[in-house]
């Protein structure tokens, strides 16, 4: 592969999105804009931590192959993934007369991705955007498969749209600026694919458990274009989740409320992982997965630093906010249960018992 040539393309009814995976994509970004038209302005956003690592070096990589490039930033963290904050980028798009044919580009972690997405879906009825994801929670997740959104008081994501990236530009190298806590964040994403469709990736963790926590460039770039082509074939089949595509919803009908009790002190991953905890216990009451399985899981996830209790967070609590979630249909969770590592199944036939012994399990008080 060249910084030419994309990793894969992921091919769905509305859209194409090429996945570029190499040191150094930040570099190409202007280059790969260009290769699919040139707009009259690009807008990076991205929030001002990441910003003051990369936003100089992307807005140079334009600079070079477009008429124009600003940058826009937003606060670091998830308050940012907001009505108000989105109000502000109306603001400053409006400000700049961007186009219909301009461009937004993502430029940071997956609050920055949704964000920037669901900007670009919105403006001007929608225009062409990109992402270039900096966080491994990102970059093996949020930054493909169209999903875009902004947190609500009555729930996370609960305001979105689909609206894939043209491409997608993932710069291994930049993990190594990242706390190890938003590394394993992101793990936590990683291992719920293999849980979910590939045992061998799951015994690749392990076996490359030192390199993965090392963060050796090689491993990693292996690492995110396995998830992205799990992502990928998934959403190839099912691009608006009437189907399949609810399986990558493994662990988040708990880990959302979790991490929405936590008031966002857990990062997205751990909360996840938390959830992956609950689903695999509630799993192992069907008589779907051993016992075994589920200490393999609760013992991979320590040993990525990852929790798998909430601390402090009210048992009652989260299963109310469950019955809020996105995904209940007729008025029940659909729970994406594992039958055995690297398999799914997606049922609303748990009883309430099962699922209150579960949150009781991983919620410590």
């Amino acid at each position: 592969m060249t910084n030419n040539e994309p990793n894969f393309t992921l091919c769905s009814d509305s859209a194409r999105t090429h996945v570029f995976v190499e040191p150094d994509a930040l570099n190409y970004i202007g280059k790969w804009v260009s290769s699919l038209r040139t707009p009259p302005i690009v807008v990076i956003i991205s929030d001002t931590t990441v910003a003051k690592l990369y936003g100089q070096r992307a807005l140079a990589s334009l600079a070079t192959h477009c008429p124009k490039s600003e940058l826009i930033t937003v606060p670091p963290g998830d308050q940012s993934k907001s009505i108000s904050h989105l109000d502000g980028i109306y603001a400053k798009l409006g400000k700049m007369r961007v186009p219909r044919d301009g461009m937004l580009l993502a430029l940071g972690g997956g609050v920055v991705t949704d964000l920037t997405g669901f900007a670009a879906a919105t403006w001007m009825r929608g225009i062409d955007y990109a992402n270039c994801p900096t966080t491994l929670e990102a970059d093996v997740d949020a930054s493909l498969g169209g999903k875009t959104g902004i947190n609500h008081a009555s729930g996370k994501n609960m305001i979105g749209a689909f609206h894939h990236p043209r491409f997608v530009a993932v710069d291994p190298t930049c993990l190594k600026t990242l706390p190890a806590r938003d590394v394993a964040a992101g793990l936590a994403e990683s291992i719920k694919h293999a849980l979910i469709s590939d045992a061998a990736f799951l015994d690749w963790h392990e076996q490359n458990a030192p390199a993965i926590r090392a963060i050796d460039p090689k491993i990693m770039g292996e690492l995110v274009t396995r998830n992205l082509r799990i992502k990928a074939n998934v959403v190839e089949q099912d691009e608006k989740e009437s189907g399949i595509r609810a399986c990558l919803n493994f662990g988040h009908t708990i880990g959302h409320a979790v991490e929405k009790l936590s008031n966002y002190a857990l990062r997205h991953g751990e909360a996840v992982a938390v959830g992956m905890v609950a689903a695999a216990h509630i799993s192992m009451s069907k008589g779907m997965l051993d016992a075994p399985a589920v200490q393999r899981i609760q013992t991979m996830l320590q040993s990525f630093a990852l929790p798998i209790k909430a601390e402090n967070v009210n048992p009652a609590e989260v299963i109310e906010i469950t019955l809020g979630d996105k995904k209940v249909k007729a008025g029940k969770r659909q729970w994406v249960l594992l039958d055995g590592i690297g398999q799914y199944t997606i049922t609303d036939d748990v009883s309430d018992d099962v699922i209150e012994q579960a949150v009781n399990t991983v919620c410590a008080n």
